[in-house]
């Protein structure tokens, strides 16, 4: 087979992998490979945060204690700076702990969750997806985030239950009247473990998408564009 008939071939089959990409109507993420990638990487973040301590351990992605007034940030504003001086004084005992282990137990009943959000992605922006190491992960947070929450707070409240965490504050409510003036709802604290849960699942699921790029496993990372 001549050189010029190989060259041939690769620039059809680049002009193809163009041509997918441009496609008005949606194509599942299968077609290019993301979901392969995706998959992988969302199976291995989560493996890794079902460990134990994994949340508490890393202080990148560990989870403060409930934030009032601002649940979607991890700044509490002064409510926050109130629970967490409680936490440092050891009115808290180990709360956080707890919530971290919560968070745990739902990441790793969660990959089905994940696998069916990356089942319904589409290549509505597949150029920008290619173009970035982590475009897979930053598209499935943008296209599927407000479903993802939604699908994981029943998973944090229960882990949060069994841990006991809602009767830790209701019990430090009966003592301590910060607690009491915080307002902490039994929604309230599912929204900000969630919140915060959702920000270390996505920050370790990006971390292992670049890995697979850069160490593409049966030619999926040289697929998406590297």
């Amino acid at each position: 087979m001549d050189v010029s008939y190989k060259r041939r071939q690769l620039l059809a089959g680049m002009g193809a992998f163009g041509t997918l990409a441009m496609l008005p109507s949606p194509l599942h993420a299968q077609g290019l490979g993301l979901s392969s990638i995706l998959g992988r990487a969302t199976d291995n973040a989560l493996h890794k945060l079902a460990q134990p301590g994994a949340f508490y351990d890393d202080e990148d992605i560990r989870i403060g204690l409930p934030i009032v007034g601002n649940l979607g940030g991890r700044a509490g504003g002064l409510m926050g700076s109130l629970l967490n001086a409680g936490n440092r004084l050891g009115v808290l005992g180990g709360i956080t702990r707890s919530i971290n282990d919560a968070a745990g137990v739902a990441a790793g009943e969660a990959k089905p969750i994940f696998r069916e959000a990356i089942d319904n992605l589409s290549f509505s922006d597949a150029p920008g997806i290619v173009r970035q190491n982590d475009g897979g992960t930053q598209y499935l947070r943008r296209s599927s985030n407000d479903r993802l929450h939604s699908r994981l707070e029943p998973l944090v409240d229960s882990a949060l239950a069994k841990a006991g965490v809602y009767g830790q504050f209701d019990k430090l409510a009966e003592d301590h009247s910060f607690i009491r003036d915080a307002g902490l709802s039994r929604e309230r604290i599912n929204r900000s473990v969630t919140d915060q849960g959702l920000d270390g699942i996505f920050a370790y699921i990006g971390t292992e998408e670049r890995e697979f790029r850069s160490n593409p496993l049966g030619g999926l990372g040289n697929l998406l564009g590297n």
